[in-house]
């Protein structure tokens, strides 16, 4: 990892050394991804089987995945991992069911109620990365929320291996009640999700994380009005620890090599006040790294990681928040005295003791955020992300009288007569010398 003095750059190299790997899906796989998503969208089912069998060398003549299999993958998995994933959803759902919304209602003025009410969204879809890392993790993330804010209907897609689909993603679904499984992944899930075939049903919302493809997939079926939403900007996974002298170097190299073995697209910077501390964190990387079985990952990954030595903590959050990072880790003892000062970051990790690990699996929060720097304007997933609210009024004859005289001069001076005749009328049924 390189190590650089922030004092000593120029705004071009503060620049440069908060820059992120280059994300952008080449020509080829727009192209790609385009005629997936378009074939789907026509041909359904058959275009999801081709594919399929194409990307997946899968042969599945159900994309459904029955009852037995879900049901046989609890007991393949190792117990203590099915207790782990107990304990996760049980945390998970603690902290999520506080985020349950609350309808509003308000008198703005005598006989004008106005509220403002909240709605699950009908049917949701969540996709999950089957590949080399079978993130059944992220499933509890998005399951446990949809549950929550109680969506009629929630399907989920994830990619076969050989016909078959990760045990463990099937465990996870089981235990958080998922029941409608379809083994498709890639672009085609998206799309299939996104339009509706003849087995998959349309989603009015999708959810996850997954390669180019997917990313790509996901970004247009967004832009169609005969599509779906989806949850927020993707890109690849990001970490910035601030550290102070006193941190532990093993344990701050260790929070970095954790981050760098997600993929190679994958970014690890270290902000700190010491830099003997940056020495010292740069030496344990390459020691840690030698014996971890993601190395070559890792090793791609930490060549666009950065070490940057600032000279206070005020300078360390203020490059922080320039940067607006997925994950924020404070390794300081008095991390808690510089949260109120923190206003770009999809999760944040207070003190030495609360590695993201934890965030990633099972203390509670939700760790599907927003990366790239789309924290600037984008927060993680919540229950509210399963979630409409929608607005209602009801008006008396006594307050539209009162409110009345106030729309006629609006919409009079916007030149929008029909608006104030809506209100006249009404008025005139009452007093007809309006």
């Amino acid at each position: 990892m390189q190590i650089l003095d922030w004092q000593k750059l120029d705004a071009a190299g503060r620049k440069a050394a908060l820059k992120r790997p280059l994300h952008q899906a080449d020509t080829a796989v727009l192209e790609a991804v385009t005629a997936i998503v378009r074939q789907v969208s026509v041909r359904g089912d058959d275009a999801v089987r081709e594919y399929s069998a194409r990307f997946d060398g899968s042969k599945r003549a159900e994309l459904r995945v029955s009852q037995n299999e879900i049901d046989a993958a609890v007991s393949q998995i190792d117990p203590a991992l099915r207790a782990a994933m107990e304990q996760a959803i049980a945390n998970i759902t603690a902290f999520h069911e506080a985020e349950r919304p609350r309808s509003t209602r308000v008198e703005t003025m005598p006989g004008v109620v106005c509220e403002l009410q909240w709605r699950a969204i009908d049917t949701v879809g969540l996709y999950i990365p089957g590949g080399t890392a079978p993130l059944f993790s992220t499933l509890l993330m998005q399951a446990v929320p949809a549950r929550i804010a109680g969506c009629c209907r929630v399907i989920l897609c994830t990619p076969p291996r050989e016909g078959k689909i990760n045990p463990a993603i099937l465990a996870a679904a089981k235990l958080c009640g998922l029941s409608e499984i379809y083994a498709v992944g890639g672009a085609q899930a998206i799309a299939a999700m996104a339009y509706g075939t003849a087995t998959i049903p349309k989603a009015d919302k999708i959810f996850g994380p997954g390669n180019a493809y997917v990313t790509l997939a996901k970004q247009l079926v967004a832009q169609d009005t005969g599509g779906a939403a989806i949850d927020m900007p993707a890109g690849p996974s990001e970490v910035m620890v601030i550290a102070e002298a006193s941190a532990r170097p093993d344990w701050v190299a260790s929070d970095l090599l954790a981050q760098a073995e997600h993929d190679a697209d994958a970014q690890a910077i270290l902000v700190t006040t010491s830099a003997e501390l940056a020495a010292q964190v740069q030496k344990e990387v390459e020691k840690q790294m030698a014996s971890l079985p993601r190395r070559a990952i890792i090793e791609k990954s930490l060549s666009c990681g950065r070490i940057i030595i600032v000279p206070d903590m005020k300078t360390a959050i203020d490059v922080a928040n320039l940067y607006a990072p997925e994950h924020l880790i404070i390794h300081n003892e008095d991390a808690v005295r510089w949260l109120p000062d923190i206003r770009n970051a999809g999760s944040v990790f207070l003190g030495a003791w609360t590695p993201e690990s934890a965030g990633d699996y099972a203390s509670g929060t939700n760790h599907v955020l927003p990366t790239y720097g789309a924290a600037r304007a984008y927060n993680g997933i919540t229950v509210l992300s399963f979630m409409k609210s929608m607005t209602v009024q009801g008006i008396t004859l006594a307050g539209l009288q009162s409110l009345g005289p106030v729309i006629e001069v609006m919409a009079k001076a916007e030149g929008l007569d029909a608006h104030a005749e809506a209100v006249l009328l009404r008025l005139k049924q009452n007093d007809p010398d309006i």
